[in-house]
């Protein structure tokens, strides 16, 4: 990384976009080798809030029983109101731009106070059944704060809860245990609404964009559309209509691979080249399949390993080409 910084400073140099003290201070400041400690504290307090609202929750189901309901949620609902007292005291208000907190501690004050306004609510649903049988209300109640709160602090975790959230109101439940259970891939409804949330987040970012609205949101959006699209697409590459769906995986993949160059983010460009990589060889087996070439499966057996290597190649060269780019746009 420091060879790296000291060639893009040259760079800069050698194309007079900086002067020649500005140069020589950065090089002198470089040479102090001053460790910036910044992403570890901001770790330990984004560890800190997970452990402190996880806590809560395991304090909450240990002690069910003993202790008295209204006084759990009388608790929950005094902490999450302080939180919140402390956001709105200290912040500068909505604005359409990127905004911070002068002091970083209250970004991860506001999201402790997301959280705990989850549990909360998730508990009144819980234990009284405050929204009746109206369940997607108790989802739909924490969404909706979390995308105000996600705007008007401009805090992305609490934005990727809402989403999160968003996804949960339509029935998505990608957790380890539906994955391995197969109710995602056995309901194509949920990866019909999954597609459609995707192409809803697609949307709203580029209307964001075009009014210059949190525009550094951009990649939330897009990432979770990436994977709410292309999985879906992957898993109905299965159906009767795998077609349709050939077609929107490709589509999908082209819009993604095109705006992770206008993003410059390396995990949009992977991931989309990873689910692109699989919808193909899903369409070569079909393929293969429709054609029932049974007779070429042993020489294709024998081609295989060169089509790893070479898919392997490639792979690591469109990294290459990504990151020249990316870092020649940066410079440039």
């Amino acid at each position: 990384m420091g060879k790296f910084e000291e060639n893009a400073t040259n760079r800069l140099f050698e194309k007079n976009l900086i002067p020649e003290e500005q140069f020589k201070e950065i090089t002198v400041h470089r040479d102090l080798n001053i460790f910036s400690l910044h992403s570890e504290l901001k770790f330990s307090l984004y560890l800190s809030v997970l452990l402190f609202t996880s806590g809560i929750g395991i304090l909450i189901y240990e002690n069910i029983d003993t202790s008295g309901h209204i006084a759990i949620l009388s608790l929950l609902l005094i902490v999450t109101a302080i939180c919140f007292y402390f956001s709105f005291k200290n912040t500068i208000g909505f604005k359409k731009q990127e905004t911070n907190f002068e002091n970083p501690l209250f970004d991860y004050l506001i999201l402790t106070a997301v959280l705990l306004s989850c549990i909360f609510i998730g508990y009144l649903q819980f234990q009284y059944t405050a929204f009746g049988t109206h369940y997607g209300l108790a989802t739909l109640i924490p969404t909706a704060i979390g995308l105000f709160c996600a705007y008007y602090f401009d805090n992305k975790s609490i934005l990727s809860i809402a989403i999160t959230g968003l996804a949960a109101y339509i029935g998505l439940s990608v957790s380890p245990q539906s994955l391995l259970n197969n109710s995602f891939y056995e309901t194509t409804t949920l990866s019909y609404s999954a597609i459609g949330l995707g192409v809803i987040l697609v949307l709203w970012s580029i209307y964001s964009n075009k009014i210059a609205l949190k525009t550094h949101f951009t990649l939330i959006y897009l990432t979770f559309a990436l994977h709410l699209i292309s999985f879906s697409c992957i898993n109905n590459l299965f159906n009767p209509y795998w077609g349709i769906f050939g077609f929107l995986l490709l589509a999908s993949s082209y819009y993604f691979y095109k705006s992770s160059y206008e993003v410059k983010s390396v995990s949009l460009f992977v991931f989309t080249i990873i689910y692109a990589y699989v919808g193909i060889n899903i369409f070569i087996f079909k393929l293969i399949d429709i054609a029932n070439i049974s007779d070429f499966l042993i020489p294709l057996l024998y081609l295989a390993p060169f089509y790893f290597i070479g898919s392997i190649i490639l792979f690591i060269r469109l990294i290459k080409k990504f990151n020249k780019n990316s870092n020649d746009d940066t410079i440039r």
